[in-house]
């Protein structure tokens, strides 16, 4: 396979007018030349903080506070979990699996509810999807041991020390939720070495200090702290003391669309646009140990196809701040999901 247009290559994401070939679901070459292309050619984005088995209860539970949106074991989305058929809960994760492909995600880490039967769930959703997966399972270690790793829901609903060691002992990964609501649960969460932390949203200077010191890397969910109200992640200082990646949360409150989410982080921090397309792209695969996530020979051909030619492209000056600030789903010509598109 072989793409051609402007290449946003490396770390850097030089951009550059070439071709990219892929054999084997691998990058094999970059090759600079003249194309007659105005193709966009970035790595397929990473999305590294999903709930998507609340794809059943899209914009529900309008005015209800984050607590009784998502606090286990009795909030709204859990409810409505449990209320929903295996089949339902599958066919709507299928379709949110689907949009995920066309809006140019190439995988993504899932905190998945529901125990074994949840891990089952999603594999089930998963078999007819060409999209990557990290898949965390919660509640039970049996989960764990299905799963890709432990996906803690916060420090203060449980010391999770068991799941913790559990974990390490499997070689698997082990994430948690801090700092969403307030900052009485980072400490306890990092006291646990987790591989990784979401939110972060109330980070302290002392916080702050031991993500530093810890190298623990942080996923934040800007859109999803201002619609569930409990404030911004202090994105810039994280950024400066640890990797920081980009998810979409849950699916109820917000589309699972990276395009939105760096959109929205671009315009409301004091970032480059390069600094926010590595924490939709590279970062995020490097948190959990997957190849891909930028344009380089020898990594995973996981790769997105933009058209520099439509109406929303067309005329663009810098293609990284285009590709981070303006382009969406209706500029994806297709996805190369590990060489297959």
């Amino acid at each position: 396979m072989i793409l051609e247009g402007t290449i946003l290559t490396g770390r850097s994401f030089d951009a550059i007018e070439g071709r990219v070939v892929v054999e084997d679901g691998e990058i094999v070459a970059i090759e600079e030349a003249a194309v007659d292309s105005d193709d966009i050619v970035v790595p397929a984005f990473v999305n590294a903080h999903t709930h998507i088995g609340d794809s059943i209860a899209k914009e529900a539970g309008e005015g209800l506070s984050l607590e009784e949106l998502v606090a286990p074991p009795d909030g709204l989305k859990h409810q409505l979990l449990r209320d929903a058929s295996r089949d339902e809960l599958v066919a709507a994760m299928e379709r949110t699996l689907s949009f995920m492909e066309q809006s140019g995600i190439g995988a993504f880490i899932e905190f998945r509810e529901g125990g074994v039967e949840g891990v089952e769930a999603i594999r089930d959703a998963l078999s007819e999807s060409d999209l990557e997966s990290v898949i965390l399972g919660r509640e039970t270690t049996d989960a764990m041991e299905l799963a890709d790793g432990f996906g803690a829901s916060g420090a203060n609903d449980s010391e999770f020390g068991a799941e913790r060691r559990a974990t390490r002992q499997a070689g698997k990964l082990f994430g948690i939720h801090a700092g969403e609501v307030d900052s009485s649960d980072i400490n306890p969460a990092l006291d646990l070495v987790p591989d990784f932390l979401v939110h972060m949203v109330h980070a302290e200077s002392l916080h702050l200090e031991r993500v530093a010191d810890s190298e623990i890397p942080v996923v934040v969910c800007p859109r999803s702290n201002i619609v569930t109200d409990v404030g911004r992640p202090p994105v810039e200082e994280l950024a400066d003391r640890t990797t920081v990646a980009l998810g979409t949360d849950n699916v109820m409150l917000n589309s699972p669309s990276m395009f939105r989410e760096m959109e929205f982080t671009a315009k409301l921090y004091d970032l480059s646009a390069r600094e926010v397309l590595r924490m939709a792209t590279v970062n995020g695969a490097e948190i959990v140990g997957l190849g891909g996530g930028l344009i380089k020979t020898g990594q995973p051909a996981r790769l997105l196809v933009l058209d520099g030619d439509s109406d929303n492209l067309s005329g663009a000056q810098n293609p990284v701040r285009a590709v981070v600030r303006r382009a969406g789903t209706a500029d994806v010509r297709h996805v190369v999901h590990s060489g297959a598109e």
